[in-house]
């Protein structure tokens, strides 16, 4: 089978993407607009980009009329973001806060997620996410127009909060401790808790 991506419908093309790009971590996105209210999405489209400087990306893309979504607003204005990572845990909680609030609703009291103070940034924290990077944005980069078209943030990493029960050993984090959830395609998802190791080579 070969898909040729000129012919294809939008929804096609993104339901190609997300079933075989995967799995994809989850950026919990927590942000404030300008008046103080605190907004919290969850975004698939989300990876580390480089550590000199520390820097990560997600991806919110724009909503089914074309117009931005409140994090993207909130972000754009204040230029501060916080991501958290989502536990298996949490899933229910950052599922729920995928739902359409009207502009300014905060979903950490619509759906009583309990909420902690940043250091380095203004918007708050998922308190009990055990890793939460607080951000700066560095820019976005928009690709292409209209509904489901990219808004694509780097944030540069000012600091992070890491919960100690979640680190092993070597006193780095565990992939098994944290059991964070992957986005797959369709309404699925995977878990950390699962995994096999192969030395890489050169070391």
């Amino acid at each position: 089978m070969h898909l040729d991506f000129a012919t294809l419908k939008r929804p096609e093309a993104y339901a190609w993407m997300t079933t075989t790009i995967l799995p994809r971590p989850i950026a919990w996105v927590a942000t404030l607009s300008t008046d103080g209210k605190t907004n919290l999405a969850p975004f698939s489209f989300f990876q580390a980009i480089t550590a000199n400087p520390p820097t990560l990306m997600f991806v919110p893309v724009n909503q089914r009329d074309g117009s931005p979504k409140d994090t993207l607003r909130n972000l754009e204005a204040t230029r501060e973001f916080v991501v958290n990572v989502v536990p298996y845990a949490l899933a229910e909680s950052m599922n729920a806060c995928a739902a359409l609030l009207p502009h300014g609703e905060s979903e950490f009291e619509a759906f009583g997620i309990a909420a902690a103070p940043s250091t380095h940034v203004r918007p708050p924290r998922v308190a009990a996410s055990p890793v939460a990077f607080e951000c700066a944005l560095h820019s976005v980069v928009h690709i292409g127009e209209g509904a489901g078209a990219a808004n694509v943030v780097f944030g540069r990493i000012l600091g992070m909060h890491v919960d100690d029960a979640v680190l092993g050993a070597d006193g780095l984090p565990d992939a098994a401790k944290l059991d964070l959830v992957g986005r797959l395609g369709r309404e699925d998802y995977a878990r950390t808790s699962e995994r096999f190791m192969i030395k890489r080579p050169d070391r």
